[in-house]
C-alpha cells in the first residue's frame, strides 16, 4: 500500500483512492495516528479533485464503521429515517417522525443542533419541558421498538471520524466539498441501522445550497452513495427562499410542528411534511403508491393515532406529553414587538437567510458552540408570501425580552420583507424528486 504522502499526491493529481486505502486513512485518523495537517491536505485535494461514486461509498462506510453501528434487525418492519440539509423554520421532523411511525414504519432519528443560520431539531425538542435528547443506545433501540420512533442527538460512539473530520473541515475551508458532505451525512444515518433514507435537500436563499444545479448534484451524490452502501434512498429538492411555515425560533416552531398533527399547520409546512412522509411510507413498504401513502397518513390524523404516537414519544423521553395539544406549556417571552407594513400591497419575498441570521442574533441560535439557546425567542409571521397587506398592518411579531436585541431584530426582519403592488405566483414547494 502507498504511504500517506503518496495517497495525498495521488488524489491531488486526480486519481482515485482504493477502498482499502480509504478504510486505512479513516481508521488511522480516528485513532489519531494521522496528524491534522496531513488530513487537511487530503481534504483539500478531495475538495478540488472530487471523488468517484466508489470512493464516496468507501469513505461513507469507513466513517460509519469508525464507531458503533446499531443493530435493529430484531425489530419487525422497515426502519426509515429522514434527513434535511437545513433551512429556516424547518421544524418538519418533530411531526414527521411520530406521524410516519403511527402508519407502521419504524423511525430511528438521530438529529443535530442548529448550524449557522439554520435551526436544529434537538434545540426545538429541548424547548419541551423535561425532554431529553441524550440517551443510551439500548434505550434508543427500546424507543424504536415500543413507541415506533425515538429522536436523539449523536452519541460519542456514532461515527467519531465524522466529528473529527467535520471540525477540521470547518477551519480549513473544505466544508462545501460534495464528497465530504455526502460521507458526513450518510455515515451518521447509516450508523442508525436503517433500511432506507429520505432526504430533504433545501434549495434557495436560506439553504446551504443556493442554486438548483448545485443542490441537484448533491442530491444525486447522496442517493447514489446511499444505494451503493446498500440502502434505499429518495431525495426531494424543496424551496428555501422564505422561512418554512410562519414561525422561526425553537419553542414557536415546536408548537407549529405539532399543529401539523391537528391539521392546523400552514400550507407550505404541511405540504413539505406530507410529501416526505409519503416517501417514507413507500420506502417502508407499507404503501405502494403516493396516493396510498397519503390515504394512510390522512387516516392517522383523523383517528388520532399520529397524535397518540407523538405524546408517547415525548413522554418516553421525559417530556410533558400535553405539549402535543397545548402549546402554552412551552417557554414564552413576556414581550413581543411588531414589524409593520409601511405600504399597501402584497408580500413579494421574505429573505430566509436574513431572518435566520436575525433569529441567531436574538438568541435562538449560536454564534459559538458554547452559546446558550433561549428557547422562547423568535418570530411569528402574520403575513407570508403573496398575501395582501395594508400600511400599518402587523407582518410579524418579534418575541424577545431583551429590548436591544429585539429592536435590532425588528429592523433586520423589516428589511428582509419586500412588499410590491401585485401578488406573486408562489411555485410548488417540491421542485424535484430524485430516485
Amino acid at each position: 500500500m502507498k504511504t500517506l504522502p503518496e495517497m495525498i499526491a495521488h488524489k491531488r493529481d486526480g486519481h482515485a483512492l482504493s477502498h482499502d486505502e480509504i478504510q486505512w486513512i479513516i481508521r488511522e485518523y480516528t485513532r489519531e495516528a494521522i496528524p491534522d495537517y496531513q488530513m487537511s491536505a487530503l481534504a483539500m485535494a478531495i475538495f478540488f479533485r472530487g471523488m468517484s461514486e466508489d470512493e464516496m461509498v468507501a469513505l461513507t462506510l469507513a466513517m460509519r464503521d469508525s464507531g458503533s453501528v446499531l443493530d435493529l434487525a430484531h425489530i419487525p418492519g422497515r426502519k426509515v429515517d429522514k434527513h434535511s440539509t437545513g433551512g429556516v423554520g424547518d421544524k418538519v421532523s418533530l411531526a414527521l417522525a411520530p406521524w410516519v411511525a403511527a402508519c407502521g414504519v419504524r423511525v430511528p432519528m438521530v438529529s443535530g443542533r442548529g448550524l449557522g443560520h439554520t435551526g436544529g431539531t434537538l434545540d426545538k425538542l429541548e424547548a419541551i419541558p423535561g425532554f431529553s435528547v441524550q440517551t443510551s443506545t439500548a434505550r434508543f433501540i427500546e424507543l424504536v421498538a415500543t413507541v415506533g420512533t425515538g429522536m436523539i442527538g449523536q452519541t460519542a460512539d456514532v461515527a467519531p471520524a465524522d466529528k473529527k473530520l467535520y471540525a477540521l473541515r470547518d477551519v480549513t475551508a473544505t466544508v462545501e466539498s460534495v464528497p465530504l458532505i455526502v460521507a458526513s451525512i450518510l455515515s451518521k444515518k447509516l450508523a442508525e441501522g436503517i433500511d432506507a433514507l429520505v432526504l430533504d435537500v433545501k434549495v434557495g436563499r436560506g439553504a446551504f445550497m443556493k442554486d438548483l444545479d448545485q443542490a441537484r448534484v448533491l442530491a444525486n451524490a447522496l442517493v447514489r452513495t446511499a444505494r451503493g452502501a446498500g440502502k434505499d434512498c429518495v431525495a426531494l429538492l424543496t424551496r428555501m427562499d422564505a422561512p418554512l411555515g410562519r414561525t422561526v425560533g425553537n419553542a414557536l416552531e415546536t408548537a407549529e410542528a405539532f399543529a401539523i398533527l391537528h391539521q392546523r399547520a400552514p400550507r407550505d409546512l404541511y405540504e413539505c411534511t406530507l410529501k416526505l412522509a409519503q416517501e417514507m411510507l413507500i420506502l417502508g413498504h407499507v404503501a405502494r403508491t403516493h396516493e396510498e401513502a397519503q390515504a394512510k397518513l390522512e387516516a392517522a390524523l383523523q383517528d388520532g393515532s399520529a397524535r397518540d404516537t407523538a405524546r408517547a414519544m415525548v413522554q418516553a423521553q421525559g417530556g410533558d406529553p400535553r405539549v402535543v395539544d397545548d402549546p402554552s406549556i412551552l417557554p414564552v417571552t413576556r414581550t413581543k414587538i411588531p414589524v409593520k407594513a409601511t405600504q399597501n400591497g402584497f408580500i413579494q419575498s421574505i429573505d430566509a437567510l436574513e431572518v435566520g441570521l436575525a433569529a441567531v442574533s436574538l438568541g435562538a441560535g449560536r454564534t459559538r458552540s458554547d452559546d446558550v439557546i433561549d428557547p422562547a425567542v423568535g418570530f411569528v409571521f402574520e403575513r407570508t408570501l403573496s398575501e395582501p397587506v395594508t400600511a400599518g398592518d402587523v407582518i410579524a411579531w418579534i418575541h424577545s425580552d431583551d429590548p436591544a436585541r429585539a429592536e435590532a431584530a425588528q429592523t433586520r426582519v423589516a428589511n428582509a420583507i419586500t412588499v410590491g403592488s401585485s401578488a406573486p405566483t408562489v411555485p410548488s414547494l417540491v421542485l424535484e424528486r430524485i430516485g
